[in-house]
Order: C-alpha cells, then sequence, then structure tokens
C-alpha cells in the first residue's frame, strides 16, 4: 500500500483510528491509518507513511519525534522528513497492530509545537499459516452394522490467520485415507460411517486421515492433517454355532455320580455378554442319569453323571444339548435364532466291579439265650460281571468287636457264637463283607441289623423307692403307699403285675395289700397306735408276679418307717430323739455346753500361768556379746549399804561365780544425765559385762552427782535388772 501523509494544519481536524475523523476548534494532526505488510522480505526497510506538520516551511527547524511500540527497534522516523520506516520483517499473528505517538518540537528549544497524538499501524496478514488440528490424533468408537450416516465424531483445525481478511483462514475438509467406509463434513469436519454392516468379526480397526484446508479449498491453500483411529465396538449380531453337530464320549462303569464325562463347547465370535452362551440338555434317553453344568472360566459345557450306569444293563445313551445366546438384540432378532443344538452319544464301558448284595440292607432276629450255632440269617451277594466269579464273606472285626457272630465265609449264613442277653444289648449292627474271588478282589459291604428276642428271665420289682413314711397317728384303713413294679423284660401286650404279702406276713395285725390289677397295689393300715418309741420300722415283704411265661416273681421289701407328726400330719421326724429336759434342753444339749465351757476356762488359766511364770534369767550363761544390750534399771535411793550389797566382779563375769576372783569394778558410763526416780539407760562398753542396778547406781552416784541424804528418801530398795531389747 502506498505511504500515507499526516499534515497539520491551524483549523484543525484529525482522522481517528479506522479512517473516524476528529475535530479541533484550533489546530491538530491529520492522520490516515498505516498499514505495513507482514512478512516483507525486501532489501530496503519498508516506507511506512510520513509525519508533516503545517508550521514545517521546510528550513529544518522542525524535528520529528516518534514513541511507542517498537519506536526506534521497529520503527524508525527522519526527524526532519517525517518519514517512518519499517526496519523489521513483521508478524502479524505475533501482533497486529502497533500504537506510537508522533510529536512536532522546535529543534532549538525542543518545545513542542503541536500537542503529542497517537496513530495506529496495522499489520496487514498474508496467508502464512496452514490449519492446524491441535487436539489429534483422534479415537472414536462406533458400534459394527451401524446404518450408513452414523455420525462417529467431529474434528476441528485452527488457522493463525486473520479470519476477516481474505480467505487466508476459510477451512474445508476432506478425507484422504478412510474411504469407502468413512466420509467427513467438508464445512463442519463431522465423520460419518460410509458403508453398510461393518462387521467387527471381519475387521475391527480404521486409520482414517483428514485433511483441512485454507482458501476455502481452492488452489494455493495451505493445509494440515490429522489421523483418527476409529473401532469398531461389539454388537450381539452372531448367534451361539457347535463346531460337531455329534460329539461321542465314554463313561466307566464305576464311575461314581458327579465325575465328569466330557466336555462341549459353541462358538460365539461376540465378545462380553453377547458372546454369552447358555447350555441345557434337552432331550435324550440319558436325561435322568446325566446332568449338565457350565465351566464358569472356559464358559464350556460339562456333561457329569448324576446316577451310576451298569454295563450289564444299558451299554449306550443318547443326549441332546442346546446352547444359545441369554442376551438377544432386538434390532437383530431377525438374524436369528441365536442357539444352535448338538448331539452326545455316549458309551458304557464295562469294569470290574465289587460283588452286589441283592438286598441293600439285611434284619434278622435272634432269640435271647439261644445256644451257640444257632442260625440267624443269610446274606447272599453276587458278581454282576460277566466273569460271574464267586463270592467269599466275612464279618469285619470292627463291626463285631466281641464276636458275638460268625458267618460261612461260602453260603454267607450267620450264626451266633454265644448266646445273648437281650437286656444287655437288644439290638447288634454289624456289616458284612463279599469279596470276589479271582479278578482284582474287589469286595462290598452291607449292613445286618440282629434284633435279640426276648425271652421272660428277668423277675419284676419294686418301681420306686421302697421305703415310706407314716404318721404315729395314721387312722386305721387308710392308704400309706401304692407300689408298681417295673421288668427288665417285654411286656407282652395285656400283661400286667401282681402282687401279693409274703406267706410269712399275709395275717399280720399291722398292714394288708390290695392288688388293683392294674400292675399297682394300694397297702393300707389295720390299726392304730402306732409308736416310734415302741418300734420306729416295719419290714413287709411283698410278692411280684410278671404272670409271664415262663412266669417270674420276686419278693421285694417294703420298709415303712414311724414318724412323729403334727396335727395336720406333717411329718416333723422320723428318728428317736434323746429326753428333753423341762427347759427345752436335752441332756445330751447341756453336756456340751458345759465342755465347751469348761475347757475354755481351763484354756484362760493355762494361759495366765504361763504369761506369770515367764521371766528373765538374772545371768546370762550364754556366751554371746552383749555390747549393744540396754540395762535398764529404776534408781530409787543409794548409798552404801546398796553399794556393799553386790558383788560386781560376780555379775560382770557369771563364769567365775563358784570360784575365786579379784574383784575388778567398773564404773559404767553415763548416757543420760541422772533423774532421781526416773529409768536410765546404760550402755556397757565391754563384752559380757552386767552390773546390778545398784551397784552401777551407786558407782554413778559416787562419782559424777552429789547424792541426796537418806532422810529424803524412803527405805532403799534394789530392783532385779532387766536386758532390754537391742536398738
Amino acid at each position: 500500500a502506498p505511504p500515507k501523509n499526516v499534515s497539520l494544519h491551524r483549523h484543525r481536524q484529525r482522522a481517528g483510528k479506522e479512517g473516524q475523523v476528529l475535530h479541533r476548534s484550533k489546530r491538530g494532526w491529520v492522520w490516515n491509518q498505516f498499514f505495513v505488510i507482514e512478512e516483507y522480505t525486501g532489501p530496503d526497510p519498508v516506507l511506512v507513511g510520513r509525519l508533516h506538520s503545517d508550521v514545517d516551511s521546510g528550513d529544518g527547524n522542525i524535528k520529528y519525534i516518534l514513541s511507542g511500540e517498537g519506536a526506534g527497534t521497529i520503527f524508525v522516523i527522519d526527524d526532519k522528513t517525517g518519514n517512518i520506516h519499517a526496519t523489521k520483517t513483521l508478524d502479524r499473528e505475533e501482533q497486529a497492530q502497533y500504537t506510537l505517538t508522533a510529536q512536532a518540537v522546535a529543534r532549538d528549544t525542543m518545545k513542542p509545537l503541536e500537542p503529542p497524538s497517537e496513530f495506529i499501524v496495522k499489520v496487514q496478514d498474508i496467508n502464512d499459516n496452514p490449519p492446524e488440528f491441535l487436539h489429534g490424533p483422534y479415537y472414536a468408537r462406533v458400534p459394527e452394522m451401524s446404518n450408513v450416516g452414523t455420525s462417529v465424531m467431529q474434528v476441528t483445525a485452527t488457522d493463525a490467520d486473520d479470519p476477516t481478511y481474505g480467505n487466508s483462514a476459510r477451512l474445508v475438509y476432506s478425507i484422504l485415507q478412510g474411504q469407502p467406509y468413512f466420509s467427513v463434513e467438508p464445512q463442519t469436519g463431522i465423520i460419518r460411517t460410509a458403508l453398510p454392516n461393518m462387521d467387527r468379526e471381519a475387521r475391527q480397526e480404521y486409520d482414517v486421515v483428514i485433511q483441512a484446508k485454507d482458501m476455502g479449498g481452492h488452489m494455493g491453500g495451505l493445509s494440515g492433517t490429522t489421523e483418527v483411529k476409529i473401532t469398531l465396538t461389539d454388537v450381539n449380531d452372531n448367534p451361539p454355532k457347535f463346531p460337531q453337530s455329534v460329539y461321542p464320549m465314554s463313561v466307566s462303569e464305576d464311575k461314581v455320580p458327579g465325575e465328569e464325562v466330557g466336555r462341549l463347547k459353541a462358538k460365539d465370535p461376540d465378545m462380553g455378554d453377547n458372546g454369552m452362551v447358555n447350555y441345557r440338555l434337552v432331550d435324550g434317553d440319558g436325561m435322568g442319569l446325566f446332568e449338565l453344568t457350565t465351566d464358569s472360566e472356559t464358559r464350556e459345557a460339562v456333561i457329569k453323571l448324576k446316577k451310576p450306569v451298569d454295563f450289564e444293563t444299558k451299554r449306550s445313551y443318547t443326549l441332546k444339548v442346546e446352547g444359545s445366546n441369554p442376551h438377544v438384540d432386538p434390532q437383530f432378532l431377525a438374524w436369528g435364532p441365536y442357539k444352535d443344538e448338538a448331539t452326545i452319544k455316549i458309551s458304557v464301558e464295562d469294569a470290574d466291579e465289587p460283588p452286589v448284595f441283592v438286598a441293600p440292607s439285611y434284619t434278622f432276629e435272634v432269640e435271647e439265650n439261644a445256644p451257640q450255632g444257632t442260625p440267624v440269617g443269610r446274606v447272599h451277594a453276587k458278581d454282576t460281571d460277566v466273569a460271574n466269579n464267586p463270592v467269599r464273606y466275612m464279618i469285619p472285626r470292627y463291626t463285631d468287636v466281641e464276636q458275638f457272630f460268625s458267618i460261612n465265609s461260602e453260603d454267607g449264613m450267620i450264626t451266633t457264637t454265644r448266646p445273648l442277653d437281650r437286656e444287655a444289648q437288644a439290638w447288634h449292627n454289624i456289616s458284612v463283607s463279599a469279596t470276589e474271588i479271582g479278578g482284582h478282589h474287589q469286595d462290598t459291604k452291607v449292613r445286618v441289623n440282629i434284633r435279640v428276642k426276648d425271652i421272660n428271665d428277668n423277675p419284676p420289682e419294686f418301681a420306686t423307692n421302697n421305703e415310706v413314711l407314716m404318721c404315729e397317728s395314721v387312722a386305721p384303713g387308710k392308704v400309706i403307699e401304692t407300689v408298681s413294679a417295673v421288668d427288665k423284660d417285654e411286656m407282652a401286650h395285656r400283661q400286667h403285675f401282681t402282687f401279693s404279702l409274703a406267706p410269712e406276713v399275709a395275717h399280720n395285725h399291722n398292714f394288708s395289700l390290695k392288688d388293683n390289677r392294674d400292675s399297682s397295689a394300694s397297702i393300707y393300715v389295720l390299726r392304730k397306735g402306732f409308736s416310734r418309741l415302741t418300734q420306729d420300722v416295719y419290714y413287709l415283704p411283698i410278692e411280684i408276679n410278671d404272670n409271664g411265661f415262663p412266669a417270674m416273681s420276686s419278693t421285694n421289701t417294703l420298709t415303712i418307717r414311724v414318724c412323729s407328726c403334727d396335727s395336720r400330719d406333717t411329718i416333723l421326724s422320723c428318728n428317736v430323739e434323746p429326753y428333753v429336759l423341762p427347759a427345752g434342753l436335752s441332756t445330751g444339749a447341756l453336756i456340751a455346753i458345759l465342755a465347751c465351757i469348761v475347757i475354755l476356762l481351763a484354756i484362760v488359766v493355762l494361759f495366765v500361768a504361763l504369761r506369770r511364770q515367764k521371766k528373765e534369767p538374772l545371768i546370762v550363761f550364754e556366751e554371746e556379746d552383749i555390747r549393744e544390750n540396754i540395762i535398764t534399771y529404776d534408781d530409787e535411793g543409794g548409798g552404801e549399804e546398796d553399794t556393799e550389797a553386790f558383788d560386781i566382779a560376780t555379775l560382770q563375769n557369771p563364769d567365775g561365780a563358784n570360784g575365786f576372783l579379784p574383784r575388778k569394778d567398773i564404773k559404767p558410763e553415763l548416757q543420760y544425765p541422772i533423774r532421781i526416780g526416773r529409768c536410765c539407760l546404760l550402755r556397757a562398753r565391754r563384752p559380757v559385762e552386767r552390773v546390778s542396778t545398784a551397784a552401777a547406781a551407786a558407782s554413778v552416784v559416787s562419782t559424777r552427782v552429789a547424792l541426796p541424804t537418806q532422810a529424803q528418801f524412803s527405805e532403799p530398795r534394789a530392783r532385779r535388772p532387766t536386758a532390754g531389747r537391742p536398738f
């Protein structure tokens, strides 16, 4: 663009920004907007414009000054002519415009001739920036089998050029890679599916390249590209399919229920829940003998044995298995059915089986006390294999520890080895083992329950305690007890016990018996006037008969005890009591009390006597160190009589009391000040030296204190010294 001129005049108007003219009342600058092309690479600086003031007469007295953004570095001004040049290449994307300030001053005085004013230099855009995808590469997902035109995602590019100037920033999108599967909208950048029924199982991922071109897509425009990775997500569009229509399997007849027979699996190329297959048995002659489960890890159908199979009974079975999808998309329901069937043929293999008893268990009966060798019953087992080997029988010892029974190893007959007692053990539960002779010697066991039949071999007896308590004042004819009986033997229907008094007491005058004919009997009193002082216990023998076959009877004695009762026939005592004194205490009680008193008095007297007799010896004969002993004495007087009354040497050396020893006076050390009439404490200096109280006191008084006169005290009396406790 040609440079613009800026003029300064007196009757002023000034062009503002964007061509807007501003008027001044006196004088001002007249501005036109300046432009400079970006990225100019010519050899000379670019003339941006020219400043001119009305006061400039061309004599060089006017100086033009330029300040503001880039003044002196990017933009320079000729201070004489006012020409402005750009000295550097400008980039609009870095800065789109610059604000500068122009001022005309006197060259010699630098005084402003015009007030400063701002003007703008705009950098004119050129198409020098290609479009850019700031967020690429992109990742997108779209369900397989989507319809044509299904939106996948939108990509957006940006162009740094000026969108308001020309077509430098007007973008158009196109697809460079990814046809014919996808397309892109030129104006929006929305990617859509372009091919129907894209199958994930055939191809799962697609790499699409999108281009954005400026200048509206015309020739000469700049372009940028980005990559979009599109993944097809799974839908349930495939039904399960068994690879085989028939699956052969086999099972041995010795397999136990729960063991696995075989596996099969339907293939489904779908993923996750869409590829899940559920299995079930739908038909076949082995429905009751086999069952189907699903392995949660491998998703296989597992055929297991539900009941034992027998090769000799049936040698093959057929099952039909169905595999189906539990999650079916209604959108693809017409593509079904989403299930498949397969046939399983199971052959039963022969195995060497153990013998089989003809009955699952046996129950026999044998009479009680039957003699040794009595037959109980016969068990029978057979070999079901084709070989039909013979069988040997035995009774495991751990099931018949006491060996009550034996068995014939060939024919299975069980017999007793001794008489059996029903009352000791009514049932015997044993096992019989049958082992195949030859082959693999396999065995099997069966339970045998043997009941011991009862015979009447036990007499009856009282059912409860055979003692009765009776009041002395009982009235004649009163029932004092109803007795009943029990029998260890089994009671037959309508069988009951009968009671009677023993012959020796049948005609007694005290009690009578009445059989109630219901296996009980009542005991009556025949007279009155019973006294426990006369007789406190009566014994009444009673015969009990069980009326069995053969009949068994026993004599049981009923003890009747006479008791003391109150007016309401409440029993007070059933024991013989001692004679009671009028005061209410018996002789025995009084004797016990007196004995206790005498014992207590004896203890007290003995204790007092021991306390009085206990005293400390005057002279200690043990050879011990008593330097730490304390002598306590009470001084009530002193004088010549007291001093001469004791032999100090004898007291100091008790061992020389019987022999002649020279007298050796000692002078005890006074530990505390003497207080007349009080106790004093002396500590001996030498070992085994003891002094009498009077002598020690006399010595102390004679050497250290002035002794009071005799008239001041009563008659002097010496006391026995007492050895004190060590400190």
